[in-house]
């Protein structure tokens, strides 16, 4: 009697277990690498159409007085042509820059 108890036991904890993975890997088909791509995307920041409020927000080491002095930087000399121009922005450095490359546009 035991041993038949505990065969069902085992055999409900398999099949259980059995619907998880299946369950997951259904999940995991249904996201296409477009859709991927396109949230990578749009997490990009634009440092051409950015507000102070954005760039604050969504750059790392980039508080309220960094974040205005790139707007007024845009402003004065135009939009940036690269991403590497943002160096020439008052108290942004290198680090700061490697920091967010990824999340940076121009674009």
């Amino acid at each position: 009697m035991l041993k038949t108890q505990l065969s069902s036991l085992l055999f409900a904890l398999l099949a259980s277990m059995s619907l998880v993975v299946s369950a997951a890997e259904v999940s995991a088909d249904q996201v296409s690498p477009t859709e991927t791509v396109q949230v990578a995307e749009a997490a990009k920041v634009n440092l051409n159409t950015a507000d102070a409020a954005t760039l604050e927000r969504e750059l790392l080491g980039i508080g309220q007085v960094k974040a205005e002095a790139i707007v007024a930087y845009r402003d004065e000399h135009g939009a940036f042509a690269s991403v590497d121009e943002l160096l020439e922005v008052k108290g942004i450095g290198e680090a700061t820059l490697e920091k967010n490359r990824e999340k940076l546009s121009i674009n």
